[in-house]
């Protein structure tokens, strides 16, 4: 496989993305909530086929008053509305740097441990071989690969013979 992650990203680089991004975060904090795992799930959700639904019933309140509710409340209403619709866009962006943030990471990681492998491999036949300090440094790695073991976590690679 190709190595596909070879530029390292300057400690500047990320200090001012970290920057940034927590400028946005402190930005949002006046407006953000946290909700719990139960309110987000009995929350009606809002997705693209409800939000045009959501554009139009906002519109006509506003064009027809005299068919509002006495109890709506069009001022919540439109502060709902106006940031369900800005928010939505905030969301596609974090989405964008998410998946490249992702990627990226997931490039580099598959990348350092198919290295640390081969370098893995190459202790092991080097302490096989008796070459000094190869087999402390194998026995240190070797614990990553304990004996016997057969099956996997999910969240781990194969083991390594």
């Amino acid at each position: 496989m190709k190595n596909q992650h070879d530029k390292t990203i300057p400690a500047p680089t990320l200090a001012e993305v970290q920057k940034l991004l927590q400028q946005v975060i402190d930005l949002l904090s006046p407006y953000a909530l946290a909700l719990t795992p139960g309110e987000r799930q009995e929350l009606p959700k809002m997705g693209e086929k409800t939000f045009t639904f959501v554009e139009k019933a906002y519109q006509f309140a506003q064009q027809n008053p005299s068919l509002c509710p006495s109890y709506l409340d069009m001022r919540e209403f439109g502060i709902d509305f106006e940031d369900a619709d800005s928010l939505r866009w905030v969301q596609n962006l974090a989405r964008q740097i998410q998946e490249s943030i992702d990627d990226t990471l997931m490039s580099a990681g598959s990348e350092a441990y198919q290295a640390a492998l081969v370098f893995y491999r190459a202790v092991k036949a080097a302490a096989r071989d008796d070459i000094p300090g190869a087999k402390a440094v194998y026995g240190e790695l070797g614990k990553r690969f304990p004996q016997g073991r057969r099956a996997a976590p999910a969240d781990s690679a194969p083991q390594e013979p």
